[in-house]
């Protein structure tokens, strides 16, 4: 059974830095590219980053390049998405994203807050 478990989502002020954590187990890790998405009430899922398998590649939205960086460790079964300079407009229930081929897979969503 998978199983991508998100942790270090919170409540921080805007400039501020939080760093998310996703734990994976039942997978391959280290054959999976990783990303995160987020999603605010109303509004569709939205891409924020993305990180290859190798770690060779990363991808960033635009609203979030040069604020944002995504990380894994293989090893560890774990992907990481440092966030430095929060923004209100941040605020979103953040989500982690296992892929391979045609096989896709969710966390559960961490929350995070920026308040302005």
């Amino acid at each position: 059974q998978v199983h991508l478990i998100e942790s270090g989502g919170g409540s921080v002020q805007a400039g501020g830095s939080l760093r998310l954590t996703c734990s994976a187990s039942g997978i391959a890790f280290s054959r999976y590219g990783m990303a995160w998405y987020r999603q605010v009430p109303g509004k569709d899922r939205a891409f924020v980053a993305a990180i290859s398998w190798k770690a060779d590649r990363t991808y960033y939205a635009d609203s979030v390049k040069g604020r944002f960086t995504i990380s894994r460790d293989n090893p560890k079964n774990t992907v990481y998405l440092q966030m430095n300079s929060l923004k209100s407009e941040d605020t979103a229930v953040y989500y982690c994203n296992a892929w391979s081929g045609f096989k896709f897979y969710w966390g559960q969503g961490t929350q995070v807050t920026v308040s302005s």
